[in-house]
């Protein structure tokens, strides 16, 4: 056992990422796994968001006066306990029931930022009150100002601290995964689906008891009675997909916030975003769910933070997998990190204990990494980078 001090609510059963992949994939239906575990086309840069940040190398001093290891880091005037946070999710009841909320409550109790997707199967006001008003916010744009304007104020009077403004879905990903599975757009419910259902029970029975997954969010803008085509259609009409600069500049003006651009993967986009006046971005590919020809995140990131570092927050998702994942992001650059997948693979491995686990388990790999190459805070990471 490593001298590191094991986080609480650390369960010794799943100590990687790819213990709790495997056992959400036995434990929900393979429609549910596919869509969390999935990537588009042919999904290249799902596995090489992974597979390049791991070819980042960083360099131990051994012999170093060392006085231990801390992970607190300070992002928009509030000090979290960890440089990490739990990216937004979208349909995250279908994965397992409830989880929105039990991330939520997670991340509240463990002093990390949780990120609500306005596709999310909770609401923002319950989401607040978990949170006490911590929680972020995700917004995809409407077509109608009106109901920006709308999600906007429930935002602002549910505290919500910081707005996440999505600018890499400006078209639908092409997931063949997802069309077999019949979780495109327009959804539908196959027979084969059911049969997966019954194959997972403690899944049907906990859907059945927390009721079918909706986009709570959206609930209150959507007509009611809607037939899995007319959710499609409404879904397609309702969001503008592309971002651009004048939908942004007019949130800027309406939001007192802080207001992050998430999926930026170039310096043209960077700047931008600086000239909008924005407060930070997410490098980000959608966890290779839009774009399967594209770069990696590491890349982008690390030639983007050592341009605009000193302008901008500079934050990444997108292939985290681990503690040390982590690191060799924060010593690539980044000034803080988020993590989708894993924190899904957690809960739908472990119900209830899956968020705090995975936070204890991604605390624990990150401190090791500190303690070995003797790193004593967060934004020294860069210090440690093997650079090519």
């Amino acid at each position: 056992m490593s001298r590191t001090t094991i986080a609480k609510h650390f369960n010794a059963k799943y100590p990687a990422i790819t213990d709790l992949r495997q056992k959400a994939k036995k434990r929900i239906p393979k429609f549910a796994f596919e869509y969390l575990d999935g990537g588009c086309n042919e999904e290249v840069n799902l596995k090489r968001n992974t597979t390049e940040i791991r070819d980042v190398q960083l360099r131990p001093n051994y012999l170093d006066t060392y006085h231990g290891a801390s992970l607190k880091t300070e992002l928009f005037g509030h000090v979290y306990d960890a440089p990490f946070g739990i990216a937004p999710v979208g349909l995250q009841g279908l994965m397992w029931p409830n989880a929105a909320e039990i991330l939520a409550k997670s991340a509240f109790e463990n002093n990390i930022p949780y990120v609500l997707s306005t596709v999310s199967t909770s609401s923002i006001e319950r989401i607040s009150e978990i949170t006490e008003g911590r929680a972020w916010f995700q917004l995809y744009h409407p077509v109608e100002n009106s109901m920006r304007n709308d999600m906007l104020k429930r935002a602002e009077a549910a505290q919500c601290p910081v707005l996440v403004l999505l600018c890499d879905s400006p078209s639908f990903g092409f997931r063949a995964k997802e069309i077999r599975n019949g979780l495109s757009m327009p959804p539908k419910m196959s027979l084969n689906n059911i049969l997966q259902i019954f194959g997972k029970p403690n899944w049907a029975l906990q859907t059945l008891k927390h009721g079918q997954p909706g986009f709570e969010v959206l609930k209150p803008y959507m007509p009611k009675g809607l037939d899995l085509k007319q959710l499609g259609i409404f879904m397609d009409q309702t969001f503008s997909k592309r971002m651009n600069m004048e939908k942004i500049a007019p949130i800027r003006d309406l939001w007192k916030g802080k207001i992050v651009l998430k999926g930026v993967a170039t310096e043209a986009d960077t700047e931008k975003a600086i000239q909008l006046g924005l407060d930070g971005i997410i490098v980000s590919n959608h966890g290779g769910r839009q774009l399967d020809a594209g770069e990696s995140t590491i890349k982008p990131m690390t030639r983007i933070s050592k341009k605009y570092g000193s302008q901008i927050k500079v934050m990444m998702d997108s292939g985290l997998r681990s503690g040390p994942d982590i690191a060799r992001t924060m010593a690539s650059g980044a000034q803080f990190t988020f993590l989708g997948r894993s924190f899904m693979y957690g809960v739908a491995a472990l119900g209830r204990q899956g968020g705090d686990h995975t936070i204890a388990l991604l605390k624990t790999q990150l401190q090791q990494v500190m303690e070995q190459i003797g790193c004593e805070n967060i934004r020294d990471f860069p210090k440690f980078l093997i650079s090519k």
